[in-house]
């Protein structure tokens, strides 16, 4: 919690000013008592009702006072509270955006996404909840000690029983609680993430008909936060009556002794009665402390989740904005990498140069490194061993934002945002021209059907483009990365939704349209691959062959196999 103070740096005033109307609140409410006995004991044992009036006045203004500094350390705390949620949820999210690849999959998008909402409004509301109860709960219970006392030192003994036993009891229920609210909010990590892969898989969920098995598994993870709420509550039931028992146990108590001590003239009614109302603000002052210690524990589990993604480092940058002059535009020396926490490397051993211009071709099957290998590239991973070097200059020493501009991505699953086609199409480049964009979408085959759209360029896309067909969309991510022509294009896999024709049309126009630019180009067809200048054929994470279509036929028994599965045995035997 310590280290998200510093969002609260802008709101001393709040943070000072909050409590201490709130503490003249509670001197306020410790004189009212007393205020009460010498309505009792001057002015209605006497019938001055004159004298009962006045006091009467003095009540109701403290009343107003107490209620006006109420109110401005609601508004004082409101600010506080919601101005700090606010900054905290801004930096977290900047910082997020801030993780290298490695640092989001060590935590995990659903609860990144938790922690975002959910924990930020926890801790927020602790904050609040400070402001407006962490000095008054403490100060009520010791200054109406102190009052009682005051009063009748003996008949204070009875307070002093009760007081620990009700201490005791809220402590066992917060040693039993605690642990709980921290598993809740880990299953809610589990709920969360459940709701978003049912959202984004919801075609592939109706394709399988395994709506019902998804509801399932989604309600026994809600129950498990529903038993364990259930749990808590149970145990925390057990507060108000036991602490309301003990208390009017001793109210009883102190009637029983402090009628003894007024038939002795020890004691006055008016003071009787005083004590009695100091007796049940400190138990609700404790029951009310007990529900600010929980309010406590719950901002403090949500500050150290949130301060787990804050200790994360951000994505490492270097400095160099531009390449040398090496002719060679990626070299990987012996590279090998592995995801944080597998036990097998995902790619081992990998050596090629690609030089300016020309197109690398990367095929294998499932799971064998080629995404990997394209992650590498514009070093969204770093490797674990060996080196990347871009246009001559080791990826850890590039400024990540100068490496990423030189690079068009399109990753296999076609990603589209809510916005005009425009919008989309200017990602890589705010200021692109439509003719510029025009030329992206005819280079990518996407003017075809895109000029025919009710609003051409200013249509509306739906967000993750669900409006689209797949290939529509695989071909507007194509455009939007060849947008401002990059000096790489990394294709991984993103070809897939389109048929062979289309496919042909693709690489034909990148090769006459961009032919500075070097094509990265991932995919499971060796029809698409056919005319690259280098082939990669990886097999679990290791290059099983490097080469050209027709060296790779010749030397690669891994490649031979893959291209006679795809060929009928005519277009096998000409081409072998």
């Amino acid at each position: 919690m310590t280290k998200l103070l510093r969002f609260l740096k802008n709101y001393k005033k709040e943070l000072i000013l909050g409590p201490f109307f709130k503490l003249l609140e509670a001197i306020f409410e410790l004189i009212v008592p007393l205020l009460m006995a010498k309505i009792i004991d001057n002015g209605i044992a006497s019938g001055d009702s004159a004298y009962v009036w006045k006091m009467s006045g003095v009540i109701v203004l403290l009343g107003i006072c107490g209620l006006t500094f109420a109110l401005t350390c609601q508004f004082l705390a409101a600010k506080c509270a919601y101005g700090f949620g606010t900054e905290l949820r801004a930096a977290l999210y900047k910082h997020i955006n801030s993780l290298s690849y490695t640092g989001i999959d060590s935590i995990g998008t659903a609860s990144l996404v938790n922690r975002l909402t959910n924990d930020s409004m926890t801790v927020q509301n602790g904050v609040n909840m400070f402001i407006r109860l962490a000095v008054r709960a403490p100060f009520l219970v010791i200054g109406a000690a102190v009052m009682a006392v005051t009063i009748d030192l003996r008949l204070s003994v009875v307070l002093f029983i009760a007081a620990p036993l009700i201490s005791g009891i809220i402590f066992f229920i917060m040693r039993r609680t605690v642990p709980m609210y921290k598993k809740t909010q880990q299953k809610l990590d589990r709920a969360s993430m459940l709701t978003r892969e049912n959202l984004e898989g919801t075609r592939v969920i109706r394709a399988f008909s395994r709506q019902q098995e998804e509801i399932d598994e989604f309600g026994e993870a809600v129950d498990e936060i529903a038993k364990c709420s259930i749990a808590v509550g149970k145990i925390s039931a057990i507060l108000n009556p036991a602490a309301f028992m003990i208390m009017n146990l001793g109210i009883v108590a102190i009637l029983w002794f402090g009628g003894g001590r007024i038939n002795t003239g020890s004691l006055t009614q008016g003071e009787l009665t005083a004590f009695t109302n100091y007796m049940t603000q400190i138990l609700l002052a404790l029951v009310l402390l007990a529900n600010l210690i929980v309010v406590f524990t719950k901002a403090f589990a949500s500050a150290n989740r949130i301060s787990e993604i804050f200790a994360l480092a951000p994505e490492s940058s270097g400095t160099a904005e531009n390449g040398s002059a090496s002719e060679n535009i990626i070299e990987f020396r012996n590279v090998s990498f592995t995801y944080e926490g597998a036990g097998d490397s995902s790619v081992s051993g990998l050596s090629f140069t690609l030089r300016r211009g020309e197109t690398l071709g990367i095929i294998g099957g499932t799971g064998s490194g080629k995404s990997t290998v394209a992650s590498l590239i514009p070093a969204f991973y770093r490797p674990t061993e060996g080196e990347v070097l871009i246009a001559g200059v080791n990826v850890n020493e590039w400024d990540v934002k100068a490496l990423r501009r030189r690079i068009g991505i399109v990753p296999q699953k076609a990603v589209l945002f809510s916005g005009t086609l425009r919008d989309n199409m200017k990602w890589r480049d705010r200021n692109a021209s439509d003719e510029e964009i025009i030329s992206a979408l005819k280079t990518a085959q996407a003017w075809e059907f895109a000029e025919k759209l009710p609003d051409g360029l200013d249509t509306f896309i739906s967000q993750g483009g669900k409006n689209l067909s797949g290939g529509q969309k695989q071909r507007i991510a194509i455009a939007r990365a060849l947008v401002g022509k990059p000096d790489m294009l990394i294709l991984d896999d993103s070809t897939s939704a389109l048929d062979y024709a289309t496919d042909l049309k693709l690489r034909k126009a990148l090769r006459e349209e961009m032919s500075g630019t070097s094509v990265i180009m991932i995919s499971q067809r060796t029809t698409s691959l056919r005319d690259a200048d280098k082939i990669i054929v990886m097999e679990d994470g290791v290059p099983a062959g490097i080469g050209t279509n027709d060296e790779l036929l010749e030397s690669c028994e891994v490649y031979r196999e893959i291209y006679k599965s795809q060929m009928n045995e005519k277009e096998g035997g000409s081409n072998a």
